[in-house]
């Protein structure tokens, strides 16, 4: 069994010490929570009813996933993108990957309201805004949304899906944009929220049901909640330097679960933080919405 689920505060429910944990994605049909280890890559099913995990192993890092509405998963490899079986098994290979992989990979990605998959790139050398964010259509044709990026973080949707969020991670922004559900194509950009600190790190994100958006700050040790006008309305420490995505899960969608890192921390920081890398969990008084899945 997992420990117990606390209001308020964001406790270890899986302690798994990923070395990069990223993207949970609650299944509402299967009350769990799919979530990946880009580094040591793998997918992993983690059941909050038995505290067990599956780890379905990938040939490369995974940098993000999404449940496919047929079954299985649409999986963004270093090498492209691939479909997956429910049990991990590659099928095959639907996207070849519009970067060199050698110093590029893909991150960050989720499906819009209508079931098309969005996923951002990274330049791992970080040395030129050589990344960007694409989208994937049903028939697996890709677009190239925005370019001129460094790491692609922070993609989400408003609950009416007439808005979408996106941060490029080292510029500590998140900008919001009207959506057009038909195109699938983001307009009128505007900073939703900017930040000062280094340790202020915009990755991944979720929505909640009111409309405010969950953001956890990689190397700042938390998550925060900002209004729908991009104002702060809660922190929300946690025993880990490096959140890294949000997720909401749970029967009722209330209850948020974050992944974490523990790469390229020092010894005295993981003996401090020893759960980093884990999975954790805390009890929110307002339901987040139910992920979209791939209608590819």
């Amino acid at each position: 069994m997992s420990p117990p689920v606390s209001a308020g505060a964001l406790r270890c429910a899986l302690d798994i010490r990923a070395s990069l944990g990223e993207c949970p994605v609650w299944s509402t049909a299967e009350q769990a929570l799919y979530w990946a280890d880009i580094n040591a890559p793998s997918l992993n099913r983690f059941d909050p009813a038995t505290g067990g995990n599956r780890v379905m192993p990938m040939p490369s890092s995974i940098g993000s996933f999404a449940l496919r509405k047929r079954g299985g998963f649409i999986v963004a490899l270093r090498d492209g993108l691939w479909l997956a079986r429910p049990d991990g098994t590659l099928e095959r290979r639907v996207v070849e990957a519009p970067y060199d992989p050698a110093h590029h990979r893909f991150n960050d990605g989720r499906c819009d309201p209508q079931g098309r998959f969005f996923a951002g790139t990274m330049n791992e050398k970080r040395d030129a805004p050589s990344a960007a964010l694409y989208r994937i259509d049903t028939d697996f044709a890709i677009t190239e949304i925005f370019a001129n990026l460094t790491i692609s973080n922070g993609l989400a949707w408003s609950p009416d899906g007439r808005t979408m969020y996106h941060a490029d991670t080292p510029a500590l922004t998140i900008n919001a944009f009207d959506f057009d559900a038909a195109s699938g194509m983001p307009s009128k950009g505007r900073v939703f929220a900017r930040f000062e600190a280094e340790t202020d790190r915009p990755d991944g994100a979720s929505v909640d049901s009111e409309g405010c958006y969950w953001i956890a700050f990689y190397r700042g040790g938390r998550v925060v909640r900002l209004s729908p006008a991009g104002k702060m309305l809660a922190s929300f420490p946690l025993p880990a330097k490096c959140p890294t995505m949000c997720a909401f899960g749970g029967a009722d969608l209330k209850t948020l679960y974050v992944t974490s890192a523990r790469q390229q921390r020092d010894a005295e920081e993981l003996a401090h933080l020893p759960q980093s890398g884990g999975i954790f969990a805390m009890r929110v008084d307002v339901p987040g919405l139910p992920e979209p899945a791939f209608a590819g």
